[in-house]
């Protein structure tokens, strides 16, 4: 009987130990979340043990959640859903079937995912990306572009970039129906990344004519240069997003050599010779008193230069769009973006959103004080939460009233 209940008890705190994160008080539906996290958490795990068993690689493992939200491509009464490529990209397209005289919106999603998991067909991303079609009476391109580590930067971005290119062709939008004035750009998170990205590339693409009209950046992670800010600290282990998980996802992106990612841990990565970068990250000036909530701003300390020569990329606009001059923010299109006061990209997007700004850019910046990373995706059965539900409705409505 002894042995049964030192048993029951061990099993108790293991179950106890997956399942409880703090979760800050204001999050609704605390322990539902508790419940989500302790699935991402065993499934990390998980992705570690068969790692240094040298089963899979770690991201190999992460991708099981993207297979296992995988559907099919599925039309239904408002919309035609179908898989297919554009400029030799997987895309899953979406369009409405309402019959109407004038020309249709447009939205090109790129999902989340650290650039390395996720696609277009998991169940949230399919679902938002029909109601978006719907509600808007908007054809939506959602890609699934190249994920490393087998592919790494800049392929992501040359593949959503084809993508839209190839979307924003006259002929392109004439076979659809869409109006060359209503087009808009949109991602979440590692999504988010890239639209900026696209949305910047696109002012100095002299073969498009074609302009977007609003960019969303929903969570966006827009630089790799200072992984120390405020809302670095503030939520490095908050669900659903860790630090180690972003410094892993960011290292990833650019190589598999670990040497970048535990610079980057230690947010040593950056070489001397990039330190003028440093003025378009710098927190201090471009957070609101609110978000500083004490922090102490320290100078950068220096990585060496090997890793800025071997790996540029983390240093590439493209892949840090915060890294730009002001000049080439000025001509960006309408733009809204979302930031979470519980993720530690919450400064990120703060940071934009104070740069486009200064730079006369007219920006919608909705920070919601209850929310965390990834939220929006979190509009499916099982896992769906009401806070995912009202923030993804705002965007759609933003994209309504604005596209």
């Amino acid at each position: 009987m002894g042995t049964k209940a030192l048993c029951l008890f061990v099993a108790s705190a293991l179950v106890a130990y997956y399942i409880y994160t703090p979760i800050p008080e204001n999050i609704e539906e605390r322990w539902k979340l508790m419940l989500i996290n302790a699935v991402f958490r065993t499934v990390g795990h998980l992705a570690e043990f068969a790692e240094q068993l040298g089963l899979m690689h770690y991201m190999e493992v992460l991708m099981l959640i993207t297979a296992a939200e995988y559907v099919p491509p599925t039309s239904d009464e408002n919309v035609t859903v179908t898989d297919t490529e554009f400029s030799n990209v997987p895309v899953r397209l979406y369009l409405p079937r309402e019959q109407s005289s004038g020309l249709k919106r447009g939205m090109v999603y790129f999902h989340g995912g650290g650039w390395c998991i996720g696609g277009a067909g998991m169940k949230p991303y399919d679902l938002l990306s029909r109601q978006t079609s719907n509600q808007l009476n908007a054809v939506v391109v959602s890609v699934s572009y190249r994920l490393a580590p087998k592919y790494h930067f800049p392929v992501q971005f040359e593949d959503v970039y084809a993508v839209t290119k190839f979307f924003l062709q006259s002929s392109v939008l004439s076979q659809y129906g869409v109006d060359p004035n209503r087009i808009g750009v949109a991602g979440d998170s590692a999504g988010g990344n890239l639209a900026a990205a696209v949305a910047q590339q696109l002012l100095d693409d002299l073969e498009v004519k074609t302009k977007l009209k609003v960019q969303a950046l929903l969570y966006p992670a827009l630089q790799t240069l200072d992984l120390n800010s405020p809302s670095y600290r503030e939520n490095e282990n908050t669900p659903i997003l860790s630090k180690p998980l972003m410094v892993r996802f960011l290292s990833e992106y650019f190589t598999t050599d670990s040497s970048l990612r535990e610079a980057m841990a230690s947010n040593r990565h950056v070489p001397a010779e990039s330190s003028h970068l440093f003025q378009f990250v710098n927190w201090s000036k471009l957070l609101p008193e609110e978000l500083k909530k004490g922090h102490v701003y320290t100078s950068p300390v220096y990585g060496s230069s090997n890793l800025g020569k071997k790996y540029p990329g983390f240093l590439d606009p493209r892949a840090a769009p915060l890294l730009v001059e002001d000049a080439k923010l000025r001509g960006l299109p309408l733009t809204y973006v979302l930031t979470c006061e519980h993720d530690l990209l919450r400064d990120d997007g703060v940071m934009y959103v104070s740069r486009l700004r200064e730079a006369g850019v007219k920006v919608t910046h909705n920070h919601a004080k209850d929310a965390f990373h990834g939220a929006v995706a979190f509009i499916s059965s099982p896992t769906d939460l009401a806070l995912g539900h009202r923030l993804s409705n705002q965007y759609i409505k933003w994209l309504n009233d604005n596209l």
